[in-house]
């Protein structure tokens, strides 16, 4: 089983992290077993949110007395001072614990530094001088506040999407965080959903020894996928390497990766699923894409005002009304039978 050490916090873990969002969209029953496989089989890196709904309490339910065998990592979008001790003490109940491993500003729209006006960076000190966190993180999809983070000294790890897709402005982050002796956990490592060999992208993310990557995990078969690869390693030969050139052909580029940054729609639009819908209904096809309810959000497209908002808040800098109307009229061929 492979370990790794996140810089200079010193937190050595299981290669294999359990990324707890989508938890929240099964039973408590069915979340607390998952977890507590994950926990039997090795893997003690567990990262969730105050925004996951109820992926914090299913944590607290599967790991209470287990506390000093794992590291838990969340995190607040507080953006004052006030909401952030609130998110504290809800995510600290809820977990039933007294202290975490890391807290981390999730995905907040600027750096928080000290006497920066927003009080944010000054709680998360007094938090750990209070013994209720270990380590400050920072989590984030825009390359400006990621750069600025490291920059700052401030922070002990940055949360940010990384997976074989990414180019070079992530691999930057990457090897800029490695030298900064700053811990890199790499969300959305499958690109949401995207990628749809595991074995690919755990071979490639083996290839970085500083990187953690936190895989979100809903299906038992999801788990044990991950699980196996701990004891036989995949190696990135010639066949992983051909999926992994083939998907970058396909998918780099411009592309949605469902940030939901530029959300809330004016129009209503669910711009965040809408926008990726082509290539998910091809990568990972499912009824729930071709329901009535999905078929009146496609529709709503429609609807579009081209205010260019969504476009001005992309941290990508993607033409996402455009990307809107391809993946529409793809879904009406899609609807019309034709072959996908």
């Amino acid at each position: 089983m492979r370990k790794m050490t996140l810089g200079k916090t010193k937190i050595t873990v299981n290669k294999n992290g359990f990324g707890a969002l989508p938890i929240q969209r099964i039973s408590k029953k069915e979340a607390v077993y998952l977890l507590q496989k994950a926990y039997d089989h090795g893997i003690d890196f567990y990262d969730t949110a105050r925004f996951y709904t109820d992926s914090e309490e299913k944590l607290g339910a599967a790991f209470e007395g287990k506390r000093d065998k794992i590291f838990l990592a969340s995190k607040t979008g507080a953006q004052n001072t006030e909401d952030f001790w609130k998110d504290l003490e809800t995510t600290l109940g809820n977990l039933k614990t007294d202290y975490l491993d890391i807290y981390q500003f999730h995905n907040i729209p600027f750096c928080p530094k000290p006497d920066d006006g927003s009080g944010l960076y000054e709680a998360m000190v007094k938090a750990k001088e209070q013994g209720k966190i270990r380590h400050i993180g920072i989590t984030n999809h825009r390359l400006s506040v990621a750069h600025e983070a490291i920059d700052s000294g401030l922070y002990d790890t940055l949360q940010f999407p990384f997976s074989y897709l990414s180019g070079p402005q992530e691999l930057e982050l990457v090897e800029k965080c490695k030298e900064a002796g700053m811990g890199f956990i790499a969300m959305k490592a499958l690109a949401g959903g995207l990628i749809n060999n595991s074995r690919a992208a755990y071979a490639y993310m083996l290839g970085f020894d500083h990187v953690l990557p936190i895989w979100g995990v809903q299906r038992e078969r999801e788990l044990d996928e991950f699980l196996s690869y701990q004891e036989n390693e995949p190696v990135l030969d010639s066949s992983l390497e051909s999926i992994i050139k083939e998907d970058r052909a396909e998918l780099q580029g411009e592309f949605c990766r469902g940030c939901g940054y530029c959300m809330p729609c004016p129009a209503g639009i669910e711009i965040n699923n809408c926008a990726r819908m082509s290539l998910m209904i091809r990568r990972a096809p499912s009824d729930a894409q071709l329901t009535e309810e999905m078929q009146a959000k496609m529709k709503k497209i429609e609807d579009c005002l081209h205010c260019g908002k969504c476009k001005e808040k992309c941290p990508y800098g993607l033409d996402t009304p455009a990307l809107l109307e391809k993946n529409y009229e793809d879904y009406k061929e899609i609807l019309d039978g034709k072959e996908y």
